[in-house]
């Protein structure tokens, strides 16, 4: 479908993070085709889109999240980290079935839509039903492996799906992790890094959530979580960790060294008291940080402005300065960094050849009025009721509240509670 933006505010996020008056933004099939003032020319359009002065610019970047966890949201809630996992999410996890996925998936993309997220970097199990989900709405997702246990053969199952998606639709990709140093044998993870070694692969992880992790890792291994994947050649070609709250100046020195990427997700932080994150020292210090939301029984709510928020305003706090974390990176952390992070550099940015996966900000709503600074109002006041449409690979699946993703989402609201109450009447 050809489709032509105009009449608007163009954000492109390339080099320099600005806004640009007049100039359009034009859609062939998947693609953008054009960025610039009118200009005739025999190119036809399906649909013509004036955006009255509003803004468009790319679409935001999940770069970690739990999808399939829908159905915790409210259900796990006001408990520390790891009495948070052993005592309320892995008891009923265990009951899941691969079915369930599929519609928790369907539940979690269209929380994404309203809040412009157009790719995810997603961590869960059964990742066929996770991938079919995705395709069926038109969603694009970065899958991650969250194996762990001790069992080896898990590894073999990580590297034929990284193998078998990657390359497979233009909307899947895939990278190896694993969940977590303290939930993983040491000989699954040197085989993660054997495997890891043969692909020139990076590998991504839980890291450094709590204190109690970050010392009980301390008391088994003598390292820190990120000294101890270290050790065993987790980095060696880079990565990235989750959340990263409780880093040493010597974690700061190997994810500098080694090029890991760290993805902060404040809420989540926030909400099981795990502490809050140094992404003020970590930009500081030359490492690449992008936004999270983490899955709804840590965070409820798939909500990048929140994220954007809690980003900027923790890092004030906890530096005692009200400078701190300029909102202008933030913005770019879930948008161009983000997108670097997840390998999607094809739509990190609006360019003419870029991937058309964009999003429109209504300004035209009290949070977003006067027109001071538009770029800071999205992190400091902007909220999901500005999301006016989101555009994934050229198509639009939401727009002015309403999703046009082929599936009614009533029915998907009916079958995730009927699989939920399944769920707590079998524990």
């Amino acid at each position: 479908m050809n489709i032509r933006f105009y009449n608007g505010l163009v954000c492109a996020m390339l080099d320099k993070t600005e806004i640009i008056e007049g100039q359009e933004v034009w859609i062939q099939d998947n693609k953008i085709s054009y960025i610039g003032h009118y200009n005739p020319s025999e190119f036809t359009f399906d649909r013509e889109i004036d955006l009255k002065g509003n803004l468009i610019m790319p679409g935001f970047k999940n770069a970690h999240a739990h999808s399939g966890m829908t159905f915790l949201r409210s259900y796990a809630d006001d408990l520390p980290l790891i009495d948070w996992l052993n005592h309320k999410v892995f008891p009923i996890e265990a009951k899941l079935k691969e079915e369930h996925v599929y519609y928790f998936n369907l539940l979690g993309i269209l929380e994404y839509l309203t809040s412009g997220i157009t790719s995810v970097m997603d961590m869960y199990f059964f990742q066929d039903e996770m991938v079919q989900a995705s395709l069926d709405v038109g969603f694009r997702s970065v899958l991650v492996s969250g194996i762990n246990g001790d069992n080896l053969d898990s590894v073999k199952k990580m590297e034929e799906n990284y193998l078998r998606f990657n390359g497979s639709h233009d909307l899947i990709s895939a990278l190896m992790g694993f969940h977590a140093e303290y939930t993983s044998s040491k000989e699954l993870i040197k085989e993660i890094s054997k495997t890891a070694a043969r692909y020139k692969a990076s590998v991504y992880t839980h890291n450094s959530e709590s204190k109690r992790e970050v010392g009980e890792c301390i008391e088994r291994t003598g390292m820190t979580p990120t000294q101890y994947l270290n050790s065993l050649g987790i980095f060696d070609n880079g990565g990235g960790c989750f959340h990263c709250v409780h880093l040493s100046q010597e974690d700061f020195e190997i994810f500098k060294q080694k090029k890991i990427a760290v993805v902060t997700c404040p809420a989540s932080n926030c909400k099981l008291s795990s502490g809050i994150a140094q992404v003020e020292k970590m930009v500081n210090f030359g490492i690449r940080v992008a936004l999270g939301t983490d899955g709804h029984a840590s965070n409820n709510a798939l909500d990048m402005f929140r994220e954007m928020y809690l980003t900027t305003a923790l890092q004030k706090v906890i530096t005692d300065n009200a400078s701190a974390m300029d909102p202008i990176k933030v913005l770019e952390m879930i948008t161009k960094v983000g997108a670097n992070i997840m390998g999607l550099t094809d739509c990190d940015s609006l360019a003419p050849g870029k991937l058309a996966d964009l999003i429109v900000i209504d300004l035209h709503q009290p949070n977003m009025q006067p027109l001071n600074d538009i770029l800071k109002n999205l992190v400091y006041s902007g909220s999901k009721q500005n999301i006016k449409l989101t555009m994934i690979n050229g198509k639009i699946l939401y727009e002015d509240g309403k999703f046009n993703i082929g599936i009614d989402p009533e029915e998907i609201y009916k079958e995730v509670n009927k699989i939920k109450l399944y769920l707590v009447s079998n524990l």
